[in-house]
């Protein structure tokens, strides 16, 4: 049984979700949008997959960004 059917991010990983931002926005403009240095300095997909692990207030805001901009990344 499914424990979380309104969880918008179940079943997405966070590289998905850091890619797919990536792609859309570009590091120039997430670092605007969340401004953590992972976004703004010598920015890679797996710099910033290794910080948001570790930083739970930094990966809430990518996550809500995602889920902000879902509808946007998805068309």
């Amino acid at each position: 049984m499914d424990n979380q059917p309104y969880n918008p991010l179940h079943g997405i990983t966070l590289k998905t979700i850091v890619t797919e931002l990536e792609a859309y926005f570009g590091f120039e403009a997430l670092g605007k949008e969340i401004k953590i240095k992972c976004f703004t300095h010598d920015p890679s997909i797996q710099s910033s997959l290794k910080f948001l692990r570790k930083t739970p207030w930094a990966r809430d805001k990518v996550e809500q960004l995602f889920i902000k901009n879902k509808h946007k990344i998805h068309k």
